[in-house]
Parts: structure tokens; sequence; C-alpha cells
């Protein structure tokens, strides 16, 4: 996303994050611009019933919490490490001023948060109108686009679990499985060794 070594010039540090270790909390008021190094990271909420909800889930050269950094806004969610990360954080203020001095990285900020805006219009049609089946392609041909999930001779490896295909879909992880095997029997996923490909 941002050059790392543009980062640490306007004060960005790193730091580890365990698997598990919460980066932020939901209703937390932003004070820092992040980047992964390295790892994983989720952002999800919980309703009422405790079944968890995952707004998005980020890798290597990604960044997250962008929109409530720039409304002054709480956090609409968790953030946390799927598994050991190292991030960039950079604060709020410095991060500003990377922007106001640097055109082409602005640009490339607002063209990230309009691709999140835009999978999120489609996931949320998706998620109001359409059939499990449809939803659990448009995930997997969305990560396929942009997240660079890797190509071999089977097809590309979906390294998203079935939990957090049901997460990121609003489907139950049981409705997930059956899916996919139905998917798989029409010919249009592979499963091999319990790994899902397209």
């Amino acid at each position: 996303m941002i050059a790392a070594e543009l980062l640490e010039k306007y004060g960005a540090v790193k730091k580890f994050f365990s698997k598990n270790d919460i980066v932020f909390e939901e209703r937390s008021l932003p004070a820092y611009y992040y980047q992964i190094i390295s790892g994983e990271i989720k952002m999800s909420n919980y309703n009422d019933d405790g079944r968890e909800f995952i707004q998005g889930i980020f890798y290597k050269e990604q960044s997250f919490g962008e929109p409530p950094l720039f409304l002054n806004q709480n956090y609409p969610a968790n953030a946390i490490a799927v598994e050991d990360s190292e991030i960039l954080l950079l604060p709020k203020n410095s991060f500003m001023k990377l922007l106001e001095e640097n055109a082409a990285v602005s640009l490339k900020i607002i063209q990230n948060l309009a691709q999140r805006l835009y999978y999120k219009s489609v996931m949320a049609a998706e998620m109001s109108t359409q059939e499990p089946e449809h939803r659990v392609l448009k995930l997997i041909d969305h990560g396929i686009a942009y997240f660079n999930f890797k190509k071999d001779e089977n097809g590309y490896l979906i390294t998203f679990t079935r939990q957090q295909i049901g997460d990121l879909t609003g489907l139950r992880v049981e409705t997930v499985i059956r899916t996919i095997k139905a998917l798989e029997k029409k010919g249009i996923l592979k499963i091999i060794n319990r790994k899902v490909y397209r």
C-alpha cells in the first residue's frame, strides 16, 4: 500500500501482535493508521446472540481501519490478529501530514477506500437477495481478485476457512460446508485434501 520507508520517515513504528491479540476495540477512538507487514487481521463484531460477523480480512501490505480515522468516529468493529502479525502504526496527525505532502499516496488511499466501499455494497446486496451458492462464489471471486489468492495446477487456493466464509456472507458454517460440497458436485469448485480451489 504505502511504502514502509515512507511510513517510517513520518514516524511509524513496528508492533508485533500474537494470534488473537486485539489491535483495537469496537467503540474506541482511532489514533493510528495501520498497515500490515506480515500476518492477517480481521475486523468483526458480535450480535446479541454472540454470533460473529466479519467486516473484512486484511493481509500483508494492506491497511485497515481508516474510515473512522478520517471521520474521527469510534471504530465500528474490533480488529483482531488471526495469526501472529507485525504491523506498522503511524500516529493520526503524522498520517494526515503524509497525505497532505504526498498526492500520489492520497490517491492510492482513496482508491483503496473506494474498492472497499464497492465490495461492501456488492456483498450487502448479495446477502439480502441471493442464495448461498451465489454468495459463496461472489466472496471467493472477490478474494481471487483482491486478496491475491495463489494459483497452482488445481486452480486458485481459497485461504478463507469455512467459518470465515460463513462470517463474511452471513451464512452458518454448516450451510457453507453443504454449499461448497454442492458447488464441488457441479464442478465449480474443487476440494483437495480439505482445501478449496476455484
